[in-house]
Order: structure tokens, then C-alpha cells, then sequence
């Protein structure tokens, strides 16, 4: 029998992520996704560790530009076994579209896969870090459809932008 205090290796393995994102080092990071890792999140939808990680690269290089100052991350409530895992996570951060500061609270989910991660789901209300993140336009429009199709467009569209060209 286990003892309570031992983590199961993904659980570590969740627990290095979260630490490599703290440091922002995104290869860290990518270490821990398979090469058909798909993310989800509420402004985000991606499939292939290329296009995950471009969007972390481009999240931690903003934070190193604009915000390096406030960052912290912090995870906790980890838990996995051999198939799945769980963890909550709480970031402060300026969001470098606007400069606002923000704390967000995140619940995440994970699928393994011989040790790497192959589904990746982020949970956060969209409301509040709207309101936290675009000021008064997201304290009256956040909870709608509208604004949260116009926030995942404009990512979207930062993030191709970002993405460097294949050559």
C-alpha cells in the first residue's frame, strides 16, 4: 500500500508543469506534453505540442515583456494516477493587452499517456477575469457570448500573428 504522502509520478509530473511555468521555462514545460497533447481552455482550443507550446511561449515571453514584476504562480491540490490528474492553479499577472493586473483561478485537468500529458483542460470564470483583465468592458459584457467570442478571436489571432512562419 502506498503511503498517502507519496505522490504518484504524474502527479510530479504535474507538479514540475506547473513549476517550470512559475520559472517560465517553457522547454520544461514542453518536456511534459506528447507530441499530440490537445489544450483547451476558455480562450483557447489547440491540438499538437507545437501549437500548445507556441501559446505558452507567447503567454511567458508577454509576462517576461510587460510583467515580470507581478508574476507568480502558485499550484496546489494536486493529485494523479496512472491515467488522469488534477490540480488548481492561481496566477497574478498584467495582462499585457491592457496593462490591468490580474489574478486568475484556474482548475485544471489532465490525461497521461506513457508518462506525458495528451489532454490538457483549463477551467476559469471568464466574468471575473474579464473584469479583472479589460476593465469596464468586461465587467458589462464578460458574462456574454459576444465578448468571449471576441476575446478568443483576438488571441487567436495574436497568436498566429506570434507563431513563427514555417520556412
Amino acid at each position: 500500500m502506498t503511503s498517502p504522502d507519496v505522490l504518484h509520478e504524474n502527479a510530479r509530473r504535474i507538479e514540475a508543469f506547473y513549476a517550470a511555468f512559475a520559472a517560465l521555462d517553457t522547454e520544461g514545460m514542453a518536456a511534459l506534453y506528447a507530441p499530440d497533447v490537445r489544450f483547451e481552455d476558455p480562450v483557447f482550443g489547440l491540438a499538437g505540442r507545437d501549437a500548445v507550446m507556441a501559446m505558452w511561449s507567447m503567454l511567458c515571453e508577454a509576462v517576461e515583456a510587460k510583467g515580470r514584476d507581478v508574476w507568480s504562480l502558485e499550484a496546489s491540490a494536486i493529485r494523479a494516477d496512472a491515467h488522469e490528474g488534477s490540480a488548481h492553479w492561481e496566477a497574478h499577472y498584467r495582462f499585457s493587452a491592457t496593462g490591468r493586473l490580474v489574478h486568475n483561478r484556474i482548475d485544471a485537468t489532465f490525461v497521461f499517456r506513457d508518462g506525458l500529458v495528451v489532454r490538457h483542460i483549463d477551467q476559469f470564470d471568464v466574468w471575473r477575469w474579464s473584469r479583472q483583465a479589460l476593465g469596464t468592458p468586461g465587467l458589462l459584457l464578460g458574462w456574454s457570448g459576444v465578448l468571449r467570442r471576441k476575446i478568443r478571436e483576438q488571441a487567436g489571432a495574436r497568436l498566429a500573428a506570434w507563431r513563427p512562419r514555417p520556412r
